[in-house]
């Protein structure tokens, strides 16, 4: 489970081979005690919750970056290392 980027205590990571349980596109977010799934690129949350103020900035990220997590998805369903993305600043 590869961290793909990190801003303001917010961790996103990208599990290899993750296409069965949500069957969309997503990511991994980590703050704190808090965990949410979000779907990419849309930004929709998929399972989990994180504080409104770091959500806000997540979508943010994800609609700056919505070209490369794609990207990043189709080489981590195929097993593949994605790429680091840049974060949020």
């Amino acid at each position: 489970m590869p961290a793909i980027s990190a801003f303001y205590g917010i961790i996103i990571y990208m599990y290899f081979m993750d296409n069965r349980q949500h069957k969309r596109p997503h990511i991994h977010v980590k703050y704190q005690e808090h965990e949410v799934v979000v779907s990419v690129p849309e930004g929709d949350v998929l399972e989990g919750n994180i504080p409104a103020s770091k959500m806000k900035l997540l979508q943010a990220w994800i609609e700056i970056h919505k070209d490369e997590l794609v990207a990043d998805w189709v080489l981590a369903v195929a097993g593949e290392h994605p790429y680091k993305i840049e974060p949020l600043r």
